[in-house]
């Protein structure tokens, strides 16, 4: 959240010390680190996405300003 309000967020999932699939919250897509991760991202294309669009554009936000002062 930044002081404007306007508001920047990522999710990144990483295996084994590497990264394996990030979603960009601009595009609401997922992108993936290699061809092992593109099943997860075909899987996750859709429903999680607009979950964690949802999260992090309007849960997070609300949290942060909430709980950023204790």
């Amino acid at each position: 959240l930044l002081s404007d309000g306007s508001i920047r967020g990522f999710y990144r999932d990483g295996y084994d010390g590497r990264d394996f699939l990030s979603f960009e919250l601009g595009s609401g897509r997922f992108v993936a680190a290699d061809s092992a991760a593109e099943i997860t991202r075909r899987r996750w294309e859709g429903t999680w996405a607009e979950h964690l669009t949802n999260y992090l554009k309007h849960e997070c936000p609300e949290w942060i300003e909430k709980y950023v002062g204790y």
